[in-house]
């Protein structure tokens, strides 16, 4: 009970954290939107300027402000906004020989307060009341100055009481606000040692983050510490709210008096429509409102926000539905808003005329959303390979992911569709239906490989011709979409020179030509070399077949299962399948049994020991017997059992005699590297030969 109250208080804490900090982005865009007229003078100029910079940077240092500052200046303020409402209404109320009709008047018409009478001044001494309370609970004054405070408030309204002359109750109404004045003043400066340490703290923080972590950390730490994702979003969604709503009462009243002109009231039917949009209306206004929620930037950041919530869940939503748990497919809450803003700053959404804006961003949601599917399918892509891979029997696992591949598919197809049917062909649509026709290539690619794991798994024998077929149709994809890249960036090209060039998307294009062009090409070569290199290292291997295979009695050591039909043998005397070889050369070009190189030439494997994949080793016949025994050595070696279970030692053989080798040689090697100059000689300086050598060396001496 006692967790469940923490909890719910630290989520209160931190909803008014967020709500505290919106009206600082309000201040900053209302001073970024609002009109500058510089044609009032030098100096009006100035001023201007020096208040709208000044507006700018105290929201900045109050949006940055830590929780217990922020509630402490918020405390500070609201005390100072009740002083300064009890001094308004006590000078309001004093200024007026009736005021009851002056506060009718601006109370517009409606009947809060009796007319005369007793009861009007007890309200309003209840209404200076607490103001008074509010504004001595916030500063947290004593008890005596508390009652001079509230005493201060009340006098005025004695001077109502008793009917002194308007001259004299504007007086004492003036004295009032005086004495309430100058005590909010003494009460602000007692509390600049408070605002100097905090300023200090913050700024020997700031340094010390900055010094230690970096400039990157500590915007990162900033972004999260502020919660400002939170506050633009609670700031998009306000406005706009505050928008609808100014927007339905104005088309209502309007409708009202459309109907009153008309006398369509008399029978009650522009009531009825008063409150009842009409779909043009309805779609007008949305417009309108979509329309001014970008027409700054601090807007567009905060409708980012809004698209990277809906984006964010959305991802939860397929990875629950697909049954995902990896980490990095949650990104699409970041990805989304990214590419959103990016397409705003790239297009110059909030500087562009309304009707064009409008147009604008229906464009960027589009490229938008293909971008998002394109990230979707990121993310079924690998669940699906591993549902094939895996041979997982069960429907139910396989549906949901294949049901959000065929969505994939077809949402692109309906897409494009649509828009070549309602607009011409521009470079926008080409870009467009180009991530469309990629996305479904995309598809296809996937649930063609899906499909080959799929066949392998009800296939009882091992099908090696299976990583062929998948590299066929991998590649296949990877050079059409490499393509589609190059297309791309030549209409991007032609967009920015001949449509709307800006240096954002210039650098876009940059970052488009290096990594969806240069490293696409870059990594593809590479993968077709590597592949090269090992299907020609595999060749080179001896195969075995027929009866040599059974006698061995072995599985292969990579996939555990037993050579049905061939087996290919390495230097070092391991057998593998050969498919299974060459996926883990892919990798590295050392055995995975012993570590030693696996393309070697005809001379060193002729001399190498001969092994099996249990790990034992023997000397060659034919090298045993022309070897002469070493000096305290057995003429016929020690026995296989006592032999070390990693053969890399045998590799190696000393030049012109027998030094018995180093414990050290002999030991597991696995995870060791030695270096050249450590090969190089062995006992004394005696040099010994590298049997596992480079393709295009022969040999090395030191």
């Amino acid at each position: 009970m006692a967790s469940t109250q923490a909890r719910i208080g630290q989520q209160a804490l931190a909803v008014l954290d967020v709500a505290l900090r919106v009206p600082c982005i309000f201040i900053i865009d209302a001073i970024f939107n609002s009109y500058y007229d510089p044609g009032s003078g030098w100096a009006g100029a100035m001023g201007k300027v020096l208040v709208r910079v000044m507006g700018v940077l105290i929201s900045s240092v109050v949006l940055l402000l830590s929780q217990k500052a922020l509630f402490k200046f918020y405390t500070l303020f609201f005390a100072v906004l009740l002083g300064m409402a009890a001094v308004l209404f006590n000078y309001y109320a004093t200024s007026h020989i009736d005021f009851y009709s002056a506060y009718y008047k601006a109370a517009l018409g409606f009947r809060l307060m009796p007319r005369n009478g007793p009861t009007l001044w007890l309200g309003m001494a209840a209404v200076q009341l607490v103001f008074g309370v509010g504004y001595v609970f916030l500063l947290n004054l004593q008890s005596v100055f508390a009652a001079l405070v509230v005493l201060d408030i009340m006098i005025p309204l004695w001077g109502l009481m008793i009917e002194l002359p308007a001259d004299v109750r504007q007086l004492v109404a003036v004295f009032s606000g005086l004495a309430l004045a100058l005590n909010t003043a003494v009460c602000l400066a007692m509390r600049l040692k408070w605002f100097y340490y905090s300023c200090r703290y913050v700024y020997l923080l700031v340094r010390h983050m900055y010094r230690i972590y970096g400039l990157q950390l500590l915007l990162e730490d900033t972004w999260k510490r502020i919660r400002f994702p939170d506050v633009l979003r609670v700031f998009w969604l306000t406005r706009v709210t505050a928008q609808a709503l100014i927007l339905v009462y104005v088309v209502r009243a309007v409708r009202r008096e459309s109907g009153d002109a008309t006398g369509g009231a008399a029978d009650g039917s522009s009531d009825s429509q008063g409150y009842l949009l009409s779909w043009d209306v309805f779609w007008d206004l949305t417009s309108n409102l979509i329309i001014s929620g970008c027409d700054s930037t601090l807007t567009v950041l905060g409708m980012s926000a809004v698209i990277s919530s809906v984006a964010h869940y959305l991802g939860l939503s397929i990875l629950a539905f697909i049954g995902s748990t990896e980490e990095e497919d949650k990104r699409l809450g970041f990805v989304a808003p990214v590419l959103f803003f990016i397409l705003a700053l790239q297009t110059g959404l909030s500087s562009l005329d309304p009707e064009e804006r409008l147009v604008r961003l229906s464009r960027n949601m589009c490229l938008l959303l293909t971008a998002i599917l394109h990230f979707i399918h990121g993310m079924t892509d690998p669940v699906l390979m591993s549902l094939s891979a895996s041979h997982v029997s069960s429907v139910r696992r396989h549906l949901p992911v294949l049901l959000v591949s065929v969505a994939l598919f077809v949402l692109p197809v309906v897409l494009s569709y649509a828009l070549w049917h309602h607009y011409a062909l521009n470079t926008w649509l080409f870009a467009v239906t180009a991530f469309c026709v990629e996305l479904c290539l995309k598809v296809v690619v996937s649930l063609t490989v899906y499909g080959l794991f799929m066949a392998d798994g009800f296939s009882n024998v091992l099908w090696e011709k299976l990583d062929d077929y998948v590299y066929y149709v991998r590649s296949t994809g990877n050079i059409i979409e490499f393509l589609f890249g190059v297309i791309m960036f030549g209409n991007g090209a032609y967009t920015m020179m001949f449509e709307s060039g800006s240096k954002i998307r210039a650098c876009m294009m940059c970052l488009h030509a290096y990594f969806n062009i240069y490293l696409q090409a870059k990594n593809g070569w590479k993968t077709f070399i590597n592949r090269r290199t090992a299907v020609k290292k595999i060749n080179s291997l001896p195969e075995m077949r027929g009866d040599q295979l059974r006698d061995i009695e072995d599985v292969c050591a990579i996939c555990y299962q037993e050579f049905a039909t061939s087996a290919r043998i390495t230097p070092c005397h391991h057998y593998f399948h050969a498919l299974c070889l060459r996926k883990w050369l892919y990798i590295q070009d050392t055995c995975p049994m012993c570590h030693q190189r696996v393309y070697v030439e005809e001379e060193s494997r002729d001399r190498a020991a001969f092994s099996n994949n249990n790990g034992g080793y023997a000397a060659p016949q034919d090298a045993a017997a022309a070897a002469p025994p070493a000096p305290g050595e057995e003429q016929h070696g020690q026995p296989v059992d006592e032999l070390p279970a990693d053969g890399a030692a045998a590799g190696v053989q000393a030049a012109g005699g027998a030094g018995e080798l180093d414990n050290e040689l002999l030991e597991d090697n696995d995870s060791i590297e030695y270096d050249e100059d450590e090969w190089g000689t062995q006992n004394g300086n005696s040099p010994i030969e590298e049997d596992y050598i480079n393709d295009d060396t022969d040999s090395t001496e030191d």
